[in-house]
């Protein structure tokens, strides 16, 4: 009997869709999940240093609600929000020299959680170092806020990039977080989607023609319309791909796009500045539904503003009928909900990138899982600085 399926009419209707789900196992990033605690083994960007100071911060990383702040005397801080003494907010504590005051009785908290003052109690508290407000270590770096939520006897060193290592005359460094990438052009935005609906996106260089150069209006420059050529690899810390653009005339681009553990995103300028990266961001989960983008960047010009135009406009200068209209990566990726339904994808040979991605994650995660140390924690100070090979490279195939 020829068991061959016969098209009919009814092929495709929704009616007969699947309940759909999603990778839990790749998404979720809550303490205790296998996502959670793999990422909980790495330094993340909390809060830019230039917008941390006496004022309490509420922000919202892997899930968890914390308090970021900077004492009188410059430490920065980053405690759990709910005081230790009866659960009154800290967002609403007082700056001091050595800490944070809760509002409610006034005990008084350095930024590793030590309890020094209690005003009611006699004395200003005579047991007051048996209690301690809980926290995460923090650290400063390339004008960003870092902290470790991990386990404290895991704690790796902090990386640095090459890229920031070695600046030229006049060149500063720039932290930001107004999730220039996710379409976003405005400090302290959020995106309402899984932070993997983003990261992954970076090793999609078939959406940039597509997205970014012909379906509404080009993003970007006209040679970014031009379909790549190319393959991805594994590299130690992740995915690196590496495209070929024919540019006419004998003259090619080599474009090299990595993403690596745990968030980095390294992605060459579209605008195609030649040669190697100047800026770096970093996709921070915010929660399973939502995340923010920090970004760093080396620079001449302070004042400059980075960023898609859209007709002349910015990002967050569009009407709703505009988006509609001229879609970016933020309605590509929201789009498809709060975390995407990953069982009613068809990935095809353009999407191999993505499911290598993926691959290296589950990997990572099984490695912490089963005991070790993931790709990308560093211990030996001889291995601190990241070596990047993305960019934009010109070239003439006649000398290829």
């Amino acid at each position: 009997m020829d068991d061959r399926h016969i098209p009919s009419q009814h092929d495709g209707n929704a009616y007969r869709l699947a309940a759909p789900f999603f990778n839990a196992y790749l998404t979720q990033v809550g303490r205790g999940t296998p996502g959670g605690e793999y990422m909980r083994r790495f330094w993340h960007p909390v809060a830019v240093s230039a917008e941390t100071g006496a004022t309490p911060k509420s922000v919202r990383v892997l899930g968890e609600d914390l308090i970021v702040f900077r004492d009188g005397k410059g430490r920065p801080g980053l405690v759990y929000p709910r005081c230790c003494h009866r659960g009154a907010d800290l967002y609403y504590g007082k700056i001091e020299d050595e800490g944070i005051r809760c509002c409610y009785h006034g005990w008084l908290f350095d930024v590793e959680g030590r309890c020094l003052d209690q005003p009611c109690e006699p004395e200003g508290g005579l047991h007051k170092e048996r209690v301690r407000q809980p926290w995460y270590p923090v650290r400063e770096q390339y004008g960003l806020v870092w902290a470790y939520m991990g386990p404290p006897e895991k704690m790796p060193l902090l990386p640095r990039y090459d890229v920031f290592e070695t600046r030229g005359p006049g060149e500063i460094i720039v932290a930001e977080d107004n999730g220039l990438g996710s379409g976003g052009d405005a400090p302290g935005f959020i995106a309402p989607c899984n932070w993997l609906q983003h990261w992954e996106n970076i090793m999609d260089p078939f959406h940039v023609p597509i997205l970014h150069a012909s379906f509404s209006v080009s993003q970007f420059v006209k040679e970014m319309a031009i379909l790549p050529e190319g393959d991805w690899e594994y590299v130690p810390l992740g995915v690196r791909y590496t495209g070929i653009r024919q540019l006419g005339g004998g003259r090619a681009l080599r474009r090299v796009t990595e993403v690596m553990a745990p968030t980095l995103r390294v992605v060459a300028s579209p605008l195609l500045k030649p040669g190697f990266i100047d800026s770096l961001g970093w996709t921070l989960p915010v929660d399973d539904t939502h995340y923010k983008i920090f970004s760093v960047h080396r620079t001449g010009n302070p004042g400059e503003r980075r960023g898609s135009l859209y007709n002349g406009k910015r990002w967050s200068e569009l009407t709703p009928e505009e988006h509609q209209a001229m879609p970016g990566d933020y309605e590509a990726q929201v789009g498809q909900g709060p975390v995407t339904f990953h069982s009613e994808e068809h990935l095809t040979t353009t999407d191999k990138g993505i499911g290598m991605l993926r691959r290296f994650l589950a990997r990572q995660i099984k490695i912490v899982e089963d005991g070790g140390d993931p790709a990308g924690v560093i211990f030996d100070e001889a291995q601190i600085v990241v070596k990047l090979e993305a960019g934009n490279f010109f070239f003439d195939e006649a000398a290829r």
